[in-house]
């Protein structure tokens, strides 16, 4: 991977992460919860499948929790796809 693509992938996932400061919306991950569900997983399969606690993963899919990039790229492997796919947002 290129490093602009990492670096485009980083201020992405910065984005997501901003989420509860200020007034800031909340931003459900509703391409992760998908992604999780045509896999067949539930939240404590998944949970389990990258070493966190199915609260957590409940939190990260209803934009409670920022995912720290370690996190990400496990939940990411889990599910077979990459960080575009699961956390990248457009800017607005």
């Amino acid at each position: 991977m290129e490093l602009s693509h990492i670096s485009d992938t980083m201020s992405a996932i910065v984005d997501i992460m901003i989420i509860g400061s200020g007034n800031a919306p909340r931003r459900t991950n509703l391409r992760m919860r998908a992604a999780r569900a045509a896999k067949g997983l539930t939240q404590s399969e998944l949970a389990t499948a990258v070493g966190v606690t199915r609260q957590t993963i409940s939190m990260v899919e209803a934009g409670d929790h920022n995912p720290t990039l370690n996190l990400c790229l496990d939940i990411c492997r889990a599910l077979g796809t990459d960080l575009n796919t699961l956390f990248w947002t457009e800017s607005e």
